[in-house]
């Protein structure tokens, strides 16, 4: 772990102890006092100890605030865990899930978006908001392998979470994950104020998604592109609009370096042959186990500056376009050096 007076960051990966970010929120349920408050957004959830250490915490007086994906790719993953926070002693007006509009396209396709942020925040005993790319899918004792074969196990592969402690930033992340839990999102949420704002902090600034306005994370490596590097992580890369957006980036004159997921599904083949065509350099992250390289984040830097961009989204349409998504861009260099030394590690397993 590094930690500093804005941030903090942990890494779960199969050369970390199993179970490290998921024992990471376990701590901090299991010690919040009464009077406290914890809000999450998050997609899967499917641990039933965490769900119970929750349970727990609203019985001894915190004020627990889940909103979770109704209907994910694996429509019935979170089944079990809503049936505990909604059952007769769960969480009440707590708990929402939340089911998002399909959204017909002009070609006669139906698009499905997801709520697919993962947001953890905790009042106590500092204020502090946690994003990136886990999300507590695995369970123990483990009783559906078709689910862990299907989303991956998360509990072992390759995530990562950062804390946020500079208030501005907890403050937005706590609006937003109440925000979601309370109100009807909609098909015109994208043209609000709220979804396309940026919120400022000391070294760092929040993004969510969808939006209407020009998807941030393309638009700065766009404007930063000639003559610099750019690093990515990426657990899905999927769709030939993407891969043109990457090859533009590189054409405008960036070296541009992909790490991405082992499979198919995730990141395909032709995907991967266009990039690779364009002169892109591409690795994939082959673990053991067929565990996941679920990182996603930007390593970015040009001159004498430095950025990392990470959290929820992914390259793809659904993610760019549909998706409830949270990122940051930081300046921060402490982030910036662990997330390069997390790298270093990815491209030595792929390699």
């Amino acid at each position: 772990m590094t930690k500093s007076s804005l941030n903090e960051i942990h890494f779960g990966g199969p050369d970390m102890e199993p179970g490290k970010l998921r024992n990471l929120l376990a701590e901090r349920v299991a010690s919040m006092p009464a009077g406290g408050a914890i809000d999450w957004v998050t997609y899967y959830f499917r641990d039933r100890r965490l769900a119970e250490l929750l349970l727990k915490a609203n019985r001894r007086g915190v004020n627990v605030s889940v909103t979770l994906e109704g209907s994910p790719r694996t429509s019935y993953a979170n089944d079990a865990v809503i049936g505990m926070l909604a059952g007769p002693k769960g969480l009440g007006k707590g708990l929402r899930t939340l089911t998002l509009p399909d959204i017909p396209s002009l070609l006669g396709r139906t698009w499905k978006p997801h709520l697919h942020e993962k947001i953890y925040c905790f009042s106590h005993p500092k204020p502090v908001a946690f994003i990136g790319s886990f999300n507590p899918s695995g369970d123990s004792p483990e009783e559906d392998q078709t689910i862990i074969n299907e989303i991956g196990d998360q509990d072992r592969g390759h995530n990562v979470l950062v804390g946020l402690y500079d208030p501005p930033l907890v403050k937005c992340l706590v609006d937003h994950a109440r925000w979601i839990k309370r109100t009807q999102s909609s098909l015109f949420y994208r043209f609000s104020f709220l979804a396309n704002k940026t919120f400022k902090g000391k070294d760092t600034e929040i993004h969510f998604w969808p939006r209407s306005s020009p998807h941030p994370v393309r638009k700065f490596l766009s404007r930063i592109a000639p003559g610099a590097r750019i690093r990515i992580a990426a657990s899905h890369l999927k769709g030939r609009s993407m891969a043109k957006a990457l090859i533009k980036i590189a054409r405008q004159g960036a070296q541009v370096e992909v790490l991405a997921e082992p499979t198919n599904r995730r990141v395909p083949a032709e995907i991967e042959k266009m990039i690779k065509n364009a002169g892109i350099s591409l690795q994939r992250v082959i673990l053991a186990d067929g565990l996941p390289m679920h990182n996603k984040f930007i390593l970015a830097e040009k001159d004498d500056r430095q950025w990392v961009i990470f959290g929820s989204f992914n390259w793809t349409t659904r993610s760019y376009w549909l998706n409830h998504e949270v990122g940051a861009i930081s300046t921060n260099h402490e982030l910036f050096n662990a997330f390069a030394g997390r790298w270093e590690a990815l491209k030595a397993q792929a390699a």
